[in-house]
């Protein structure tokens, strides 16, 4: 990486990754996947070891920074940042004001990147259908786990970062959504826009821990058992479709920290059981060009990664 072009690309794959995590059902990890800065991410985070740590307490910054490829840790993380301190009102908004064309985008968009994904294995064996297969049940199992009541309290939150960090850097679980299960989702949603530095900065150190740890694991899979952990990620991003399927029928409702009635179970259906369960307009054109887009948009992606590549 070594122009402005490149970093404002790398800045734009934050910027898409700090919106897919704010949704509760779509990885940031997805999206670096999709735009191919997924393994550089694991290696670079991986690089943040005891020899990195001896670097910065001799002095040697300039040393310790291209160690852990600092440059490009920055740029990604500004990107996130940005996104979710600019975008955590639009992305709220759209969920309430149009689920169903904003969960059809993410459908759209998260299956054609599986497709995707799957492709560039190489060679298909049993183990590989089988890692593929453990991945799909797993997200589709974890995704339809109820939200629960757990304690307001800091170690809470600081668990809680290092729980969802680890979700979010994997493609197709959401971080968000983990955080939806933990019942802290909306309390760090309300930090974010509240700008709650003492809870930012305690859910922020439960990540770097979280996050630190699991890259590891992830990365020495990659490097060790590529194939059978690419169909596994591939899995995990195919099982995340139950939870972003667009129609669904409420079953029970909750109250959230506002003390608000809010969904609590549902039932995924198909648009016309939910017109006829919710009264509503399914908007079922709308949804496929929705859909329609989040393929395009990845196609457009993968392109243009190809055509930067050649250049």
């Amino acid at each position: 990486m070594t122009n402005l072009k490149d970093y404002l690309l790398l800045y734009a794959k934050g910027v898409a990754m700090g919106a897919a995590d704010i949704v509760p059902g779509v990885s940031g990890g997805s999206i670096a996947f999709i735009t191919g800065i997924y393994t550089k991410l694991l290696d670079s985070i991986k690089s943040v070891d005891k020899q990195a740590l001896t670097l910065l307490f001799r002095g040697k910054i300039g040393d310790f920074w291209t160690h852990i490829n600092g440059t490009f840790l920055l740029v990604l993380v500004l990107g996130i940042m940005t996104s979710i301190f600019s975008m955590s009102r639009l992305i709220t908004h759209l969920m309430e004001e149009h689920p169903i064309l904003l969960w059809s985008f993410f459908c759209g968009l998260i299956l054609i990147s599986a497709v995707l994904v799957l492709k560039d294995i190489q060679r298909w064996n049993l183990s590989v259908f089988i890692a593929l297969l453990i991945g799909t049940v797993g997200a589709y199992w974890i995704t339809g786990l109820p939200p629960t009541g757990t304690p307001d309290t800091w170690w809470f939150t600081f668990v809680a970062g290092a729980i969802a960090i680890c979700a979010m850097i994997l493609p197709g679980i959401s971080g968000s959504f983990v955080l939806l299960i933990l019942g802290q989702y909306e309390r760090i949603l309300a930090a974010v826009n509240e700008k709650d530095i003492f809870l930012l900065t305690l859910f922020g150190l439960g990540c770097i821990v979280g996050i630190l740890s699991f890259a590891r694991v992830v990365s020495w899979l990659l490097h060790k058992f590529p194939s059978m952990t690419i169909a596994l990620l591939a899995g995990f991003m195919l099982g995340s479709i139950n939870k972003l399927w667009p129609w669904k029928n409420i079953l029970s409702y909750r109250i959230n920290s506002k003390g608000e009635e809010v969904p609590f179970l549902t039932d995924n259906v198909m648009p016309a059981t939910f017109m006829e369960g919710t009264g509503q307009d399914p908007q079922v054109f709308g949804a496929v060009l929705a859909f329609a887009f989040g393929i395009l948009l990845v196609f457009g992606i993968e392109r243009t990664a190809e055509y930067l590549k050649r250049r």
